[in-house]
């Protein structure tokens, strides 16, 4: 028995709504290992606080904040609680792996149901960014200590592919005569993957603000013991380290998504660029991401500054997508549901 386009189709809508459904499973396993942790982190802060160490002229005991030096990281004191806490993440991290794998199904049964790539659309562009945005978190994953990231890069794949089914969609069909190019595989899964990687960048900076603002009263005063959620994200090192390596793997991604686009504009209108609305957006949201990484580089703009920056861009990037999309119009207009 053959397959036809319809049943592609009907495979794909069922693959899509499963990695809904397992991505929903994931973030709440992901949110009760944040609650945990926060809980455990909360509890502990105190013991790490007052924990009394040798005054180095041997002298009275002194506590690691009077002597100036860091805090252990918390840990649950409770062995049994610690190690629940860590299957409720490893648990998240495997429905998170099985929900991108539905994923990448229902992906590729759209292409097979509209004979094309797919990602002709604002709904198949969706589908393709949360795969990027799941695929880039797994990915640094594997290399960095980022599962903090999880809940909240699952909850906005969780977000975006709820608009995309229920407001976005568009039943599989032929690509409008400007689309059918092979510079819509090349400028778009660009644009995909740049996205992609970006969604992991924005959330790391994000809680390296939270972070940050933490370890930053503290070291003010350390007796207040301030505690909460952000007591238990990684150090702000670490997640201002994430999202550079992330913002420094898109940016040439995102920089050849916009010399492609100008390529393929020259084919199709025969010009490079005209300032339309998608074009000047994604020119604004490479000068975000530019200014961050300059000011990366650049003494008295690193860290805080530099981060605003990052979002900022990011903000671009979603505005690009959505708000041109739907409520400009233009050249691109065509992009829409």
């Amino acid at each position: 028995m053959t397959v036809d386009n319809a049943s592609f189709a009907e495979i794909s809508n069922g693959l899509v709504y499963a990695s809904i459904a397992v991505y929903a499973l994931a973030m709440l396993a992901y949110a009760a290992e944040t609650a945990r942790r926060a809980t455990s982190t909360n509890s502990n802060a105190v013991l790490q606080g007052s924990r009394m160490i040798p005054s180095p002229a041997g002298g009275a005991r002194m506590t690691p904040d009077q002597l100036g030096l860091p805090r252990a990281e918390p840990t649950d004191p409770r062995p049994k609680a610690a190690e629940r806490t860590r299957v409720l993440g490893a648990v998240g991290t495997s429905l998170t792996v099985l929900a991108f794998t539905l994923s990448v199904g229902g992906v590729a049964a759209r292409g097979l149901a509209a004979d094309r790539a797919p990602w002709g659309n604002m709904y198949e562009f969706v589908l393709v960014c949360g795969v990027a945005a799941g695929g880039a978190y797994l990915a640094f994953l594997s290399r960095q200590p980022v599962r903090a990231l999880g809940v909240w890069i699952v909850g906005l794949i969780l977000l975006a592919l709820g608009l995309a089914v229920t407001v976005l969609y568009t039943p599989a069909g032929d690509l409008v005569p400007v689309l059918d190019s092979y510079w819509l595989v090349i400028h778009v899964a660009a644009a995909i993957t740049g996205g992609g990687v970006l969604t992991v960048g924005a959330v790391a900076s994000g809680l390296f603000l939270l972070r940050h603002r933490l370890e930053r009263l503290n070291a003010a005063a350390p007796d207040a013991r301030r505690r909460g959620y952000a007591a238990s994200l990684p150090p702000a090192k670490t997640l201002e380290q994430v999202a550079h390596t992330a913002h420094m793997f898109a940016f040439p991604i995102w920089t050849f998504a916009v010399i492609a686009g100008a390529i393929w504009a020259e084919n199709s209108w025969g010009r490079y660029w005209g300032w339309d609305p998608k074009e000047t957006w994604a020119f604004i949201t490479w000068v975000f991401y530019a200014a961050y990484l300059h000011a990366q580089a650049t003494a008295g703009w690193r860290g805080v500054r530099a981060t605003w920056f990052a979002l900022a861009g990011y903000a671009a990037f979603l505005f690009n997508f959505f708000g041109v999309n739907l409520w400009i119009s233009g050249l691109h207009s065509y992009a829409g549901v």
